[in-house]
């Protein structure tokens, strides 16, 4: 298994601190996918962006239908969130 070192929440500062304050806004934590971005925040921000985008943004799919492909291609890529 591969080893990424990452910055966990209590040692958060500045830009990532802010990101990891509006995750845990967000979801009630921090999840393992942020933290892997967490040695560059800027790409963590634009990862955020990109997936609120894409699950809250205008669209012909209901929020439920694109959480439902969610689901199926974490399932089918073998993902456990």
């Amino acid at each position: 298994m591969a080893w990424i070192r990452t910055i966990a929440p209590e040692e958060a500062d500045g830009p990532l601190k802010e990101e990891y304050d509006r995750a845990v806004a967000r979801a009630g934590r921090v999840f393992g996918i942020l933290r892997l971005q967490s040695l560059h925040p800027a790409a963590l921000k634009a990862s955020i962006g990109l997936y609120l985008a894409t699950m809250y943004g205008q669209s012909p799919l209901s929020r439920g239908r694109r959480e439902m492909l969610a689901v199926v291609v974490s399932r089918t890529n073998g993902c456990h969130y």
